[in-house]
């Protein structure tokens, strides 16, 4: 048979409209794909709470069952907490979750035994087996036996005290934090933390109800957790989480946005002066703003640079044994908690330096680096290019000219939709809009 055309691995998994282009079947494939690749004897599958979730799940779960793995499903927790699990059962882990996208999108997430998302050799080796499942080409042995699906309700517990067992004792004694769990995953764990660490916490956007799961809330609609800040006042840190709680954006106490630079940044710091900085190094995606870059370089810390997506920060992160990296969007990895990107840990971290330096966010967050302006545009296109930048490369490099030493610029295409990513900086928010402006021009119809 002809191969059957499916939703691809892009840079975090597999992503789609659910029920249309992520269906029951296409994940009832992809667990067989997944049980028959990694071939592990049992297996953890998590969620998030969108209303597709219990469907896709109870669907991949069977697929994998089918290949005779015992799954383990621990229902909605954070994608962290499935990382968490697979590193201490030394199991693979799989999340049904579409990120920070909305309820109507959805996707599957893999980990390998230990917490590690699929290397790009084990992705394209899942691919080709749920190529063959999809059209009825099998490959690979008939299994002995059809695996059990148990049902397990400690999970979320578990990773709860496993995150407080990070930090000491009552470090966030007294402190005022706001939490906005994006009516997602992080829900019920982020608030239970810091509750256990002696915060006085608020929780915003904590209901979820199938549908409302980002909805003008969360890491990437901030606007709602920055105005509640400036009118309630007294509040010393707060932080906005996206759908499935691997990624964390703060905000100051005068309700300001505090992004992943800056909490990368300050993270920087405070672990060289703790001894915990490996190399003095930081891993950063190419997303990174140029006053991050400047601001470690005058801090004597190396900045390791890799393409987006927490994946490939991770990669740089073990192959030079660094324990810090993350990406402007929140992704922060702290390699010596954790496996992944946690925004529940990483928003910990944050608060318990300020607590430490006695200084409030808004002092340390300001003076930790001066951020160029930037401006970033997603063009929809009809042509999704391999490569954007290679095909505009006479146009990148006239703009980086123009720009000299006081700027950048950056064209990528989208890992996950049919989009082109264009970002500029430059010494003033004009000039880079201008040359975003050019820039989209020329790809709106390269691209058409």
């Amino acid at each position: 048979m002809s191969a059957v055309a499916h939703p691809r691995f892009g840079t975090d998994g597999v992503r789609g409209v659910a029920i249309e282009e992520i269906t029951p079947e296409f994940a009832l494939a992809l667990g067989r794909a997944v049980g028959r690749v990694l071939s592990p004897s049992r297996l953890v599958i998590g969620r998030d709470p969108r209303e597709s979730g219990p469907a896709l799940q109870t669907a991949l779960a069977a697929g994998v069952a089918a290949e005779g793995v015992d799954v383990d499903d621990v229902a909605v927790v954070p994608t962290p907490a499935i990382a968490a699990l697979a590193a201490r059962d030394g199991i693979p882990g799989v999340v049904i979750t579409a990120s920070h996208n909305p309820y109507t999108d959805n996707g599957i997430k893999v980990f390998v035994a230990g917490g590690r998302k699929v290397d790009d050799a084990t992705q394209q080796a899942i691919e080709a087996e749920l190529t063959a499942i999809l059209a009825a080409e099998p490959s690979g042995s008939i299994p002995r036996r059809v695996g059990s699906v148990v049902p397990r309700t400690d999970a979320l517990s578990w990773y709860v005290d496993h995150a407080v067992s990070l930090f000491a004792e009552q470090c966030l004694a007294g402190a005022r934090v706001v939490l906005d769990t994006a009516n997602g995953a992080m829900y019920e764990a982020a608030p239970r933390v810091f509750r256990a660490l002696g915060a006085d916490v608020i929780v915003l956007n904590d209901a979820p109800d199938g549908t409302n799961i980002n909805r003008e809330c969360g890491a990437t609609a901030p606007r709602q957790l920055c105005d509640f800040v400036r009118q309630m006042g007294g509040v010393d840190f707060a932080f906005a989480f996206d759908g499935d709680g691997d990624r964390v954006i703060a905000v100051d106490d005068r309700g300001q946005v505090v992004d992943g630079d800056r909490l990368i940044a300050l993270s920087a710091l405070e672990r060289r002066e703790q001894g915990r900085l490996a190399g003095g190094v930081v891993v950063a995606t190419v997303m990174a703003n140029l006053g991050f870059h400047r601001a470690m370089e005058a801090a004597g810390i190396q900045v390791v640079t890799t393409p987006v997506g927490d994946r490939h920060v991770l990669d740089a992160m073990d192959d030079g044994e660094f324990v810090l990296g993350g990406e402007q969007s929140g992704h922060i990895i702290h390699r010596d908690m954790g496996t992944t990107g946690d925004g529940l840990v990483a928003a910990v971290f944050v608060s318990v330096l300020a607590r430490r330096r006695a200084r409030s966010l808004s002092e340390l967050a300001s003076a930790v680096m001066t951020t160029y302006p930037q401006v970033l545009r997603n063009v929809r296109v009809g042509r999704r290019p391999a490569d954007a930048a290679a095909e505009m490369r006479d146009e990148i490099t006239a703009e980086e000219q123009r720009l000299g030493s006081e700027g950048r610029v950056l064209v990528r295409s989208s890992g996950t939709e049919p989009l082109v990513r264009v970002m500029a900086e430059a010494a003033s928010h004009d000039e880079a809009q201008a040359v975003v402006d050019r820039l989209c021009a020329v790809a709106a119809e390269r691209f058409a």
